[in-house]
């Protein structure tokens, strides 16, 4: 398999690359992780959401756009108190908010 030279020699970022860059998606739960990964990213490096990826997955119920849907302002604190979390109020913020409009999307236009 030829490799972008992005990857280096990470394990991680090779792993990515070859099993899920690029690759076609069509489970909810799994656009709505991706979605929220990007989110997490903004103003950081990949490889930083990469490596703190399974801290974001047990602090947003695997990603489940339902859960997260349901999310307080003590689910906020929660996150924010996780350690290992991206610590930005906003961000969370937003996965929450993208979480109750990507259910919306759904109830709408179905998966």
């Amino acid at each position: 398999m030829k490799r972008c030279k992005w990857t280096g020699n990470d394990p991680l970022l090779i792993e990515y690359h070859d099993k899920e860059w690029g690759v076609p998606l069509f489970d909810d739960d799994r656009q709505f992780e991706f979605l929220s990964l990007e989110v997490m990213q903004c103003g950081l490096s990949w490889m930083t959401v990469l490596r703190k990826r399974e801290v974001l997955r047990k602090a947003f119920d695997a990603f489940s756009p339902k859960l997260v849907s349901q999310y307080t302002d003590e689910d906020v604190s929660r996150i924010m108190n996780t350690e290992g979390m991206i610590r930005s109020e906003r961000k969370i913020r937003a996965v929450i908010s993208n979480a109750r409009h990507f259910i919306e999307i759904q109830e709408e236009h179905g998966s």
